[in-house]
């Protein structure tokens, strides 16, 4: 029995001297592979559901998604439509129409690994196609002896002007956060430029939809929307490293 114990403790510190000869890896490289998922992700926009159902003169509905092409950058656009009726002092108008947005998204958002959230800047081509009718209209007159109290009445039948569109280029200023799993609440900022030219001989574009409301002498407009969507991973793609000098490396350019 003694001589099958010492045989096994020959064997053992034959073991753990062929151990210690193999030189230690003090740093080890990482061989797990990083993916990450890329998919299409949509939703709607909730601001104006919600302002729909607080304002009477007022309806729409818009649909949002994006796409993502790399790490940074996506192809997002939106479709949506809009009606609104508005009162001014000498008119009453209604613009109805719908419209459709398409542009790039640059997130600009560095996401812990399994993350895909967003701080991003884009741009927008967008294009509407909608109606204006003219409900009523008075006369403006500086003499008020015949109406002292209110304009004169011009008419009340409603006057419609179709077939108008309008084109538009879009900033914009976005975020788009997870809120549980693959589904994300957003919200942004857009800044538009019209092409177009809003004036019109008879009737002028007053509200474009897409594009909000038109400001006379100025082609700017401003918008935004808050969205709620669902990102639908379709494949994944392995995320290259980041290039990071070894600190030998740094030790021996300092000394050069």
């Amino acid at each position: 029995m003694l001589r099958y114990f010492i045989s096994i403790c020959f064997v053992l510190g034959a073991l753990t001297a062929w151990s210690q000869d193999k030189p230690i890896d003090l740093k080890p490289k990482d061989t797990v592979i990083h993916k990450q998922a890329y998919g299409l992700r949509f939703g709607i926009d909730l601001s104006r559901p919600a302002i729909s159902f607080f304002e009477e003169e007022y309806t729409g509905f818009e649909i949002v998604g994006d796409y993502r092409l790399t790490q940074k950058y996506y192809i997002a656009a939106e479709l949506g439509t809009e009606k609104r009726d508005r009162q001014e002092d000498l008119y009453n108008f209604t613009t109805s129409g719908s419209y459709i947005k398409v542009g790039v998204d640059i997130n600009t958002y560095d996401n812990w690994y399994g993350e895909y959230n967003m701080i991003y800047i884009g741009g927008r081509f967008a294009f509407s196609n909608f109606t204006q009718t003219l409900n009523n209209y008075k006369i403006f007159d500086s003499n008020r002896y015949w109406s002292p109290n209110d304009f004169v009445v011009g008419s009340s039948d409603a006057q419609e002007f179709g077939g108008r569109n309008a084109s538009w280029m879009e900033f914009v200023l976005g975020i788009k956060t997870e809120l549980f799993a693959n589904i994300y609440l957003g919200g942004s900022v857009r800044l538009g430029f019209l092409f177009s030219d809003p004036k019109d001989e008879q009737f002028p574009d007053l509200f474009i939809p897409g594009f909000n409301k038109v400001t006379d002498g100025s082609r700017f407009g401003i918008g935004y929307n808050f969205s709620l969507t669902y990102f639908m991973p379709l494949y994944k793609k392995t995320k290259k490293p980041k290039k990071v000098k070894e600190n030998r490396q740094v030790i021996e350019e300092q000394k050069k």
